[in-house]
């Protein structure tokens, strides 16, 4: 017995998506710490502080009873928005479904490197022990693009590198496992590493970008150094922060 069900009936479908996310990974439980350190921030980059989502991770406190619901808080009077806790134990689990959050696994140990020996831009030194288990990986294959990537369209490369033959429009998205090119001007949002990988990088000819990021560091356009406009650019994560030089 078959059944039809009427196409004009269907309120939602699922499916799968990659957004980019930023994760405020804390190392202190203290919700007016948090909130003073928020508050230098947001004197920083003011801009960031517009309604952003972000996920937070608990996976470096060991605070069976975190005062989540004031955390929260602290990141809403700051115009940050939670929507999900990554690690913790039980109840920590518990008080995130509590608060309409959802709740993420930590991050698998290991899994970080692994992702970032695939990528084969930038060039870094190996040990031997990683030049054996990257003998055992298959590579990866770069996605290759060509054409304008438009305002409101993305493109993704969710294992391995992309290259965008093109331009990357205002309001466009690229996001990459590994390092992203673009043969043009990048005007939009470039996320690389988006799986954790801090050896990829950005790499364009035209550097005029509303956000950069790395392995989810980022900087938004008021950050990045004006006398880099226009010019041919490239973006690594150096020292704990992006560094963003001129290419060539």
């Amino acid at each position: 017995m078959s059944l039809n069900v009427d196409s004009a009936a269907v309120a939602f479908t699922f499916k799968g998506g990659m957004l980019p996310m930023t994760v405020m990974e804390l190392s202190s439980a203290d919700p007016e710490r948090i909130r003073q350190q928020l508050a230098g921030k947001l004197s920083q980059s003011p801009a960031f502080f517009q309604h952003t989502p972000v996920v937070l991770s608990v996976e470096k406190l060991d605070e069976p009873h975190l005062a989540l619901e004031r955390i929260c808080a602290v990141c809403r009077d700051h115009k940050l928005l939670p929507v999900a806790v990554r690690g913790g134990p039980e109840p920590v689990r518990q008080s995130a479904w509590a608060l309409g959050l959802g709740w993420f696994p930590p991050v698998e140990e290991g899994r970080g490197r692994i992702l970032e020996s695939v990528s084969s831009t930038p060039v870094h030194e190996v040990t031997p022990e990683e030049i054996a288990s990257e003998a055992e990986m298959p590579a990866l294959a770069t996605r290759l693009y060509r054409g304008t990537v438009r305002s409101g369209q993305q493109v993704s490369a969710s294992e391995g590198d992309l290259v965008v033959i093109g331009a990357v429009n205002a309001g466009a998205e690229v996001l990459a496992a590994g390092s992203i090119h673009v043969y043009g001007a990048l005007r939009g949002r470039a996320l690389a590493g988006i799986h954790g990988n801090t050896h990829a990088g950005i790499y364009c000819r035209e550097l005029e970008a509303e956000l950069l990021s790395v392995a989810g560091n980022y900087k938004r356009s008021e950050d990045i150094d004006p006398q880099l406009s226009g010019r041919p650019a490239e973006v690594h994560f150096t020292k704990e922060q992006l560094e963003i030089k001129p290419l060539g």
